[in-house]
Parts: C-alpha cells; sequence; structure tokens
C-alpha cells in the first residue's frame, strides 16, 4: 500500500495538546494522529460493518 501525504487544518492549542500526548505515549505526533484515525476506522467498521474500497482512490 502507498504511503499518501495529507495536509490538515489544526487549531495550534489543539496541535500542542496532540503533541504532548503523543510525547506521553512515545510516539511522534504524526504516529498518535494515526493510531486516532486508525481508531476511528475500526469503530465505525464495528458498528457499520467492513468498509469495502473498489475502484481508484484519493
Amino acid at each position: 500500500m502507498a504511503i499518501k501525504n495529507l495536509s490538515i487544518r489544526i487549531d495550534e492549542e489543539l496541535l500542542h495538546k496532540v503533541h504532548v500526548v503523543a510525547d506521553y505515549e512515545g510516539r511522534s505526533a504524526n504516529s498518535q494522529i494515526l493510531i486516532l484515525i486508525r481508531r476511528c476506522v475500526e469503530q465505525y467498521e464495528k458498528e457499520h460493518g467492513t468498509i469495502e474500497l473498489g475502484g481508484n482512490r484519493k
């Protein structure tokens, strides 16, 4: 699977808090955000079923 870049707009205070949590967990902010995204998708799929991907995705 290819690794893609994603730019987001985030409030400075929230970004700082993400860094604090990531540091506490011994991770980079990027890794921490990926973990949170994975948990979100896992929770969605648990409630709604597996997300089936087809065709070209961005």
